[in-house]
C-alpha cells in the first residue's frame, strides 16, 4: 500500500442524533468543535439531523401519502367553477 495514503488521526468520536438524543462512538478523522463526556471521557462531538436510529426506512415508521383523495380534493374545491 501507498504511504501517506490514509489519515492518521482517526480517534473516537460520538456522534448524537438529534431527533431522537441518540448517542454512538466510533473511530473518525471528522473536525468538531464541540465535545460532549461520556462515562468520565471527553469526546469530539457531532451533530446529526438524522441516523439509522430515526430513519424511516430503518426504523419501519414511513409516512405514507395519500394521493388518490388529492385529485378529488382538487376537483371539489376547483373543478366547478366554469358552471356557474
Amino acid at each position: 500500500m501507498k504511504k501517506g495514503l490514509h489519515p492518521e488521526n482517526y480517534r473516537p468520536v460520538v456522534f448524537k442524533d438529534m431527533s431522537n438524543e441518540d448517542v454512538f462512538i466510533t473511530r473518525s478523522t471528522i473536525n468538531s468543535k464541540e465535545t460532549i463526556e461520556l462515562d468520565g471521557v471527553t469526546y469530539p462531538l457531532v451533530k446529526l439531523e438524522i441516523s439509522s436510529t430515526s430513519h424511516p426506512f430503518y426504523t419501519g415508521k414511513a409516512k405514507l401519502v395519500d394521493t388518490a383523495g388529492r385529485v378529488d380534493k382538487f376537483m371539489n374545491r376547483y373543478g366547478n367553477r366554469n358552471k356557474k
